[in-house]
């Protein structure tokens, strides 16, 4: 049989619940996402919790809540403990977008479930990876090559593949095949015939329309509003799908010379941002080439104010603004309570740009018709005074003094197992206890007083007297000094990055914003207060998709071109994982799964791989002609067994003759300039090349079933001088075996 795979979600799985999934390869576990929706409800995590210790590796596709929120509740509490693979800019963004969903619940609650010492734990263990880097598994994922390939939808998204003996795995979710104002498209489309492909039914319903229109119709509303007087807030997350909305309002403000103040208000949104500008790498090629030329970065925002606090935006008052403010739930952080500000003037328009995670305010005001009144909870914090700070100042010092007993005993317990029995031989201080009480007597004989009190300090029942630890200094010296190890003073570099980028939160690296940093390290005592209100939802209430998804069509016309051979389908409502699941059986040459949460499927592939060894004998009458990074060669050959192993020898008889193989990828529109170096007059006339007067060069591939075999290349024209030299030129473009 071939690789053993089987899959698990433990979340989102028919439904939009946040991801997480359980694959295991050979025997070795790996957690696909570890999400949690804004809610932070811990019955979410349940099926995680049972398997969460045996988890040895956790790959993460996307820098938001929904695909990373839960990883530093498990590892504090669930027992996760293994490493964390994910490319630079989901770790970076993910930092910070669990840095403000702490500090947006903290600041109206006595949050618990994990503080910013555990999002430094969570991310310390994370490995990060290069787009197309191959990393080797070592242990027990021997043999196991893990890769990160451009995903779109997020900066830093990404595709997984999985790959053991020749087999891949890949792992595919929240994909976009559209290049955007700061993405590529993904590459998912490369791939051809991999073992398995795991992917959602997200959008599996949903059609989008031309991209400029859309753009269009969404700077048209906003302008319309606040040319009427009113304000927009938009609900956004903190370091996700805000990217792209802040350069097409940045562009637009600009192209149309606009004067309506914009604010992206976030806890940490000056650093998310300037953390952005370093990525140019990770984003579109335009905007890698527009540096390079012009050194013109795309996140220097001309037209957007970044913002930690609501007092910028309450000394305008009323007047006209775009506010841009996390979090896109409306349960909680600065979006929440603008949002109560602004609902109940019907000038006003609350734009939402994705869907609302289920059981959230903004998914309740996105259903039709809107409610005309919302139930809310204000809370803020405030400091203790009077009779409260008094209270807790008291029950602080009782604290105290309790670790401090606890803490004594401790080490008197320490202490006593310190001095066990074998004190007696090897401590000429202890005695037995009759030479105790003799020592005590002759004290007293002499006006002695043995009774010494030493506050915080208690003697072991053994020793004579109280004593203070000496521990002898055995170091070599020199006519220096002291002999030093170099090596015990020398920090490494991942300790020097660990400690930028997961040091104490005091703005180190631009982590946290300073009011942000001030606003933890303030140590005055304070609640939380709150109190539930009715707002009158009088304000204009759109939605428009900007969620960077591929729409239904898309993803269908993806899937048949990669044409797996087991497909598994996660995360989408149960209307849109039937109708996917039921599109690709009719359509597809694949066995096609859509498990519910906890269902473990085996996607084991039907194919049988075996591992086997080229002879010397081979191996010297073999021509290998260069293929980029490979050598490539055609082998006849017989197998043996050497040593219990297969081996591949030399053949014992003449092999018969093979037909020649032409190995390579040829596109038209490379072999058009090719052919254009040579002299020639080419030129593309219905999807052909038309080479010359007389020759035309056209691409036939087999579409039957999404399959992705091999293709012909037709040469159509009469036999003359020119035909030869085509063909010539064509066969330049390949290897022949």
């Amino acid at each position: 049989m071939g690789t053993s795979v089987q899959v698990t979600p433990l979340s989102g799985a028919y439904g939009e619940g946040p991801l997480c999934y359980l694959l295991a390869v050979d025997g070795f576990r790996f957690l696909l996402d570890c999400g949690w929706t804004d809610l932070c409800d811990t019955s979410q995590l349940q099926p995680l919790a049972k398997v969460a210790p045996t988890v040895d590796a956790v790959l993460l596709s996307h820098p938001d809540m929904m695909h990373l929120g839960a990883l530093p509740y498990a590892m504090k509490h669930l027992g996760l403990s293994a490493p964390v693979y994910a490319t630079e800019p989901v770790f970076r963004l993910g930092l910070l977008t669990m840095y403000d969903h702490f500090l947006s619940r903290w600041q109206v609650s006595d949050f618990d479930l994990f503080t910013l010492d555990d999002v430094d734990a969570a991310f310390q263990n994370v490995v990060r990876l290069k787009y197309s880097q191959n990393f080797i598994l070592n242990d027990k994922g021997e043999g196991i090559v893990i890769a990160p390939h451009v995903a779109g939808h997020l900066l830093g998204g990404t595709v997984w593949k999985i790959t053991k003996d020749g087999e891949d795995v890949v792992y595919a979710v929240d994909f976009n095949h559209r290049k955007e104002m700061h993405l590529n498209g993904t590459v998912l489309g490369s791939f051809v015939r991999p073992a398995v492909l795991i992917t959602d039914a997200y959008n599996a319903l949903n059609n989008q329309g031309y991209r400029k229109k859309q753009d269009q119709d969404f700077i048209d509303s906003l302008v319309k509003v606040l040319a009427s007087g009113g304000s927009v807030l938009l609900p956004v997350d903190t370091a996700g799908r805000v990217l792209e909305l802040l350069l097409i309002l940045d562009k637009y403000w600009g192209d149309r010379r606009l004067e309506y103040p914009i604010y992206f208000l976030t806890n940490v949104s000056t650093s998310t941002v300037d953390f952005v500008k370093s990525f140019l790498e990770w984003m579109g090629d335009h905007i890698a080439k527009s540096f390079e030329s012009s050194r013109a970065n795309a996140f220097l925002l001309k037209k957007v104010t970044l913002i930690i606090n609501k007092e910028e935006l309450e000394k305008l008052g009323d007047s006209p603004k775009v506010v841009l403010a996390s979090m896109a739930s409306l349960e909680v952080g600065f979006s929440h309570d603008i949002f109560v500000e602004m609902a109940s003037e019907a000038r006003n328009l609350v734009l939402f740009t994705e869907k609302g995670q289920f059981g959230t305010l903004a998914r309740m005001l996105q259903v039709d018709p809107p409610p005309k009144a919302v139930k809310v909870t204000m809370s803020k914090r405030i400091p203790l005074v009077g009779d409260e700070l008094k209270a807790y100042e008291e029950e602080q010092e009782r604290i105290k003094k309790e670790e401090a007993i606890k803490a004594s005993h401790v080490k008197e317990e320490e202490l006593k197992t310190s001095h066990g029995s074998n004190a007696k031989a090897s401590d000429p201080m202890v005695i037995d206890a009759s030479s105790s009480r003799k020592s005590a007597n002759v004290g007293s004989h002499f006006g002695g007083n043995n009774d010494i009190l030493i506050d915080g300090f208690a003697p072991p029942s053994t020793s004579v007297a109280p004593m203070f630890p000496f521990f002898e200094n055995t170091a070599e010296w020199d006519d220096f000094g002291e002999i030093i190890n170099p090596d015990d003073y020398t920090m490494k570099q991942e300790e020097m990055d660990s400690s930028l980028m997961l040091g104490p939160r005091d703005g180190l690296d631009g982590k946290i914003d300073d009011g942000s940093a001030r606003l933890l390290l303030d140590s005055t005592p304070s609640k939380v207060i709150s109190n539930e209100m009715t707002v009158q939802v009088k304000c204009s209430l759109v939605y428009m998709d900007f969620e960077g998804r591929s729409d239904g069509r898309s993803v269908k016309s993806v899937i048949a071109h990669v044409a797996p051979l087991k497909l598994v389908l996660v995360h989408g409502s149960a209307e849109a994982t039937e109708h996917l699941k039921m599109h690709c059986a009719k359509t597809l040459d694949s066995h096609v799964y859509a498990p519910q949460i906890e269902e473990t499927i085996d996607v084991t592939s039907d194919l049988c791989a075996y591992k086997v060894q080229l002879s010397e004998k081979l191996m010297s009458n073999i021509i290998c002609k260069k293929l980029g990074e490979h050598e490539i060669a055609w082998v006849d050959a017989e197998v043996g067994k050497e040593d219990e192993k297969l081996i591949l020898l030399p053949p014992s008889s003449t092999p018969p003759s093979h037909k020649p193989v032409l190995v390579g990828d040829l596109k038209l529109s490379d072999f058009k300039q090719f052919l254009e170096n040579k002299g020639w007059q080419v030129e593309f006339s219905g999807g052909a090349l038309r080479c010359g007067e007389h020759i035309t060069v056209r691409k036939i591939g087999d579409s039957q079933k999404g399959s992705t075999g091999s293709q012909q290349i037709v040469i159509e024209g009469p036999l003359c001088e020119d035909y030869y030299k085509i063909r010539e030129h064509l066969y330049s473009q390949f290897y022949l075996l």
